[in-house]
């Protein structure tokens, strides 16, 4: 037991002195499992990650280790069968998570090797290849296809497919089809009149023309698919809103019966009167000719009414989408058709020359996303140890809407937080010792052997790891004690046993790997009160016997062993 003891402070003070000499940095985990580490707080020195024992870290080689004491993982599931068909070994692993240079109890029991059967004799392998995929590109050169083939047996088989699952090669190269491109336009033609002539009915006015060409380039014909052609109208065509209407020449009506002269402007006529209003002239055109009295004529300037042209074409909106307000477009005339005269001044043409229309049917701009402003840190979400503060901020501002590009970067952000101070580690106990020898718990000396007489022995364990007002190790206590026979050596009669079940493969891996059972002669043990004292306290026997069945060697002891076929060789 004092050998014992020496060994666990050794392995305490190694813990302590590679806590003391390792304190570069490394990436500390908050978890462990498997093997594997996981919750990344940061770099830090180990001394930081190791305040608290739950933590790992992982060195630049990508293993990660355990802060606590040492421990072992799980064990893996058995591996399937190393051959498809006949004798061969199934396999299972675990790992020992250790602080640097401290091991697990029973440190080379790692790995495990057990014999199977391979259950894949009829293992059909591959099954045959799917089609070729579409080129990775529609048209030139440097594509490539793919094909794969889908391994048929079983997940246990799944040995039997050797190869890959996927092969590629390049596509033959295919002519890219051209489409269309329009050509720029032409300059608008001549209007197809100089005026509007509003006497027609339709009073339609002149238009002009502008034409372009899809050759830039021309669509391709010769390859499949053929290229597109240019959407949209190769001829374009406009009202002329802009031009004059054309003169109307008056027309004289029947003469008036005679009358006085009186009009303020204009010849003003004594006696009879006509009038040029079949038609009246409009737009410049001439007046009728001749006499418009009988008489005398008195003559003077009529001011003339100005009156609007057409409305020009609407503009273009004044953007592609809708944005923060409506896209407008617009649409002008002109108090020209004709203009007021100035001397003696007309009236000017009444209403607005230009007028606004919302584009209303367009599409919403993209809004891309924009970030928020940061949150403040969390408070430290530990005691001890060190811990994870988180920042966060969200996409609001804008918010990304109508198909635009979310935030760029991420929303959370964090920053380690130290304590200083190391985290409580509970103890836990340490296997059992050998049971000591039996002996007369009154007379160390006495001999006992072999005799009808019932002795005691002891068993000791420690709580280890306890630190930094950690619990203290429960449910048991530090010793153990039995009452005994000791039956070392004893010559006895015996009866046989069934055969053990045979044993995993010794040593797990290599040529010499093999199996053992065994059965053992049954010692008897009823010359011996299976009770101990006025108690009655439960009696063991402790030692080895030499037990004597029939047909079988003295202190009898059967063993058969098995090579275990096809075990790897040991790495």
């Amino acid at each position: 037991m004092e050998v014992h003891s020496v060994r666990r402070i050794v392995v305490v003070a190694v813990l302590l002195l590679v806590s003391v000499e390792r304190s570069e940095c490394e990436r500390c985990f908050a978890r462990l499992n498997w093997g594997q580490c996981g919750e990344e707080i940061g770099e830090l020195d180990i001394d930081d990650c190791c305040q608290n024992v739950k933590y790992g870290y992982q060195t630049a080689d990508g293993v990660c280790h355990s802060c606590g004491p040492p421990q072992w993982s799980e064990w893996s599931p058995w591996s399937y069968c190393n051959v498809l068909c006949g004798d061969g070994v199934t396999q299972r692993k675990r790992t020992c998570f250790a602080f640097g240079l401290s091991e697990c109890e029973n440190a080379e029991d790692k790995l495990q090797t057990r014999p199977c059967a391979g259950s894949c004799c009829d293992a059909k392998g591959w099954g045959l290849w799917l089609s070729w995929s579409a080129c990775s590109v529609s048209c030139g050169e440097g594509g490539v296809r793919k094909r794969t083939r889908v391994c048929s047996d079983p997940p246990e088989c799944q040995s039997a497919c050797s190869g890959s699952s996927e092969e590629t090669e390049s596509c033959p190269p295919l002519t890219c089809p051209v489409h269309g491109g329009w050509s720029s336009w032409s300059g608008w033609s001549q209007c197809s009149g100089s005026c509007i002539d509003d006497q027609r009915g339709d009073a339609t006015p002149p238009t002009k023309r502008r034409y372009r060409s899809c050759s830039n380039p021309a669509p391709s014909g010769d390859t499949v698919p053929h290229g597109n052609s240019c959407p949209g109208d190769e001829v374009q065509v406009q009202d002329c809103s802009e031009l004059p209407n054309c003169p109307v020449d008056g027309s004289w009506g029947a003469w008036s019966p005679s009358g006085t002269c009186s009009v303020p402007c204009g010849e003003g006529l004594q006696l009879a009167v006509r009038k040029c209003n079949q038609p009246t002239p409009k737009y410049g055109g001439r007046f009728c000719e001749g006499q418009s009295t009988r008489t005398s004529v008195c003559e003077n300037t009529c001011p003339v009414d100005g009156f609007w042209s057409g409305w020009s074409t609407w503009s273009e909106c004044s953007s592609s989408c809708i944005q923060d307000r409506v896209p407008v477009r617009t649409r002008h005339r002109s108090c020209s058709n004709p203009a007021p005269s100035s001397s003696p001044p007309g009236r000017g043409c009444q209403g607005d020359d230009r007028q606004m229309d919302n584009c209303n049917n367009l599409p919403h701009c993209a809004v891309d996303g924009g970030w928020g402003s940061w949150s403040a840190f969390s408070s430290c979400p530990v005691s001890c140890g060190v811990g994870l503060q988180v920042s966060v901020r969200e996409c609001n501002s804008p918010a990304p809407n109508h198909g635009g590009q979310p935030c760029p970067g991420d929303g959370r952000r964090t920053s380690i937080c130290k304590t200083d101070v190391y985290c409580p580690v509970d103890g836990v106990w340490s296997q059992w010792s050998p049971w000591s020898s039996c002996k007369n718990p009154f007379h160390k000396n006495k001999r006992i052997r072999c005799e009808r007489l019932s002795g005691g022995q002891t068993r000791e364990r420690q709580c280890l790891h306890q630190n930094h007002g950690g619990a203290v190790c429960t449910n048991g206590t530090l010793t153990e004690t039995r009452a005994c026979y000791d039956v070392t050596g004893c010559p006895m009669k015996g009866t046989w046993e069934g055969w053990e079940s045979w044993s995993l493969c010794t040593p797990p891996c290599g040529g010499t790997s093999q199996r053992s059972r065994r059965r053992i002669c049954d010692p008897d043990y009823s010359r011996y009160s299976l009770t101990i004292g006025p108690k009655r306290v439960p009696a063991t026997f402790f030692g080895t016997p030499c037990a004597k069945c029939k047909e079988g060697p003295n202190c009898g002891e059967e063993l058969e062993t098995q090579p275990c076929v096809n075990a790897p060789a040991c790495t």
